[in-house]
């Protein structure tokens, strides 16, 4: 099959797909891509390839050989895309933008990852339990709960962990980096929930108003249970025995007004602890737990007293510790 005719601008163009080229040997090979051609054979695994330099790229998977060098930061990298895709990174160069909102991404898979929050298609099914996940990464990652597999190991301690997250959070207790910085006091920690749960004592703010009854809700959590109240029907600002708490433990009679609380509720009966420190291996019922418990290894102390510039490690030690200066602002009111 004949792919090829001249044009002024480019003499070689390819009858397929259009694109034009300076040289005749050049159309020849880009030709192969169409007739599914694959004259370029790897010695080492006969793997074919329509173009010369591709099995050149592909041969360094080999050899392990990586020629070509970032000059911002000195990393390597097998193949010259793959180092200019790099240098985004350093440029901030976003060249593919959603066309739903306007967010732009430096990679292409990033924006073909992100357009799947817009379908809210989950196209990825786990076999054992049957969740569904956006993305195949998270499927993977998902599959270890089941497997118990945890290939990812503290080169200091040895201590394996399922997610690279994970150990990337737990590497902080050795280095003792802590990168979230707050811009108001320019405190750190090594975790971002825990910057967040400290600017929340510089602001008060509460910034999720509820649209049906006007509530306004600091934590975005607390909000979404609330609007589940209004959804389902039930009243969330009436909190009798009955209608307002609909969940009931069926070990002790308690109710509660949110399911969430009941299944926490439950594991106290079933001793169940299935949140574990990375640490020292301590478990808990409650992730909320942990997380408060991971501030005596990283010795964060989120809440911090505006009174008396005193911190705390844990949100109910502060708010005792206020609760004392409240008190004595009101007994002084009482005594002028």
């Amino acid at each position: 099959m004949n792919y090829c005719f001249d044009t002024n601008e480019k003499p070689y163009s390819c009858n397929v797909c259009g694109i034009g080229f300076a040289r005749r040997g050049d159309l020849n090979t880009h030709c192969f891509i169409h007739a599914d051609k694959k004259p370029f054979s790897c010695d080492v695994c006969n793997k074919g390839f329509s173009r010369k330099s591709h099995l050149n790229d592909h041969f360094l998977t080999h050899t392990h050989e990586k020629p070509f060098s970032c000059d911002a930061c000195g990393k390597r990298y097998s193949k010259k895309y793959a180092l200019k895709v790099h240098y985004r990174v350093h440029t901030e160069e976003k060249p593919y933008t959603c066309d739903l909102c306007q967010k732009s991404f430096s990679y292409k898979n990033s924006l073909n990852v992100h357009l799947l929050t817009h379908t809210k298609e989950k196209p990825y099914t786990c076999e054992v339990c049957r969740k569904t996940f956006t993305h195949k990464s998270s499927l993977n990652a998902h599959f270890r709960t089941h497997t118990d597999e945890k290939p990812f190991s503290c080169d200091v301690c040895n201590k394996n962990f399922c997610y690279k997250s994970h150990l990337t959070t737990h590497k902080r207790i050795h280095t003792k980096e802590k990168p979230y910085s707050c811009d108001l006091c320019h405190k750190s920690f090594s975790q971002k929930i825990h910057l967040n749960e400290h600017l929340q004592t510089h602001t008060r703010e509460k910034s999720f108003p509820c649209d049906v009854c006007g509530k306004i809700f600091s934590y975005k959590a607390r909000f979404i249970k609330h609007s589940k109240m209004h959804k389902s029907g039930l009243n969330p600002h009436f909190r009798a025995d009955t209608n307002g708490k609909p969940y009931f433990c069926d070990v002790c009679g308690k109710n509660f007004s949110y399911h969430s609380h009941l299944k926490k509720h439950i594991r106290t009966h079933a001793n169940e602890k299935s949140f574990s420190c990375d640490v020292c291996n301590k478990n808990f019922s409650q992730k909320s737990h942990l997380n408060e418990h991971f501030r005596i290894h990283a010795n964060e102390k989120s809440f911090s007293c505006d009174v008396c510039n005193k911190d705390y490690s844990y949100k109910a030690s502060f708010e005792k510790h206020h609760g004392i200066h409240i008190a004595n602002e009101s007994f002084s009111s009482d005594c002028s």
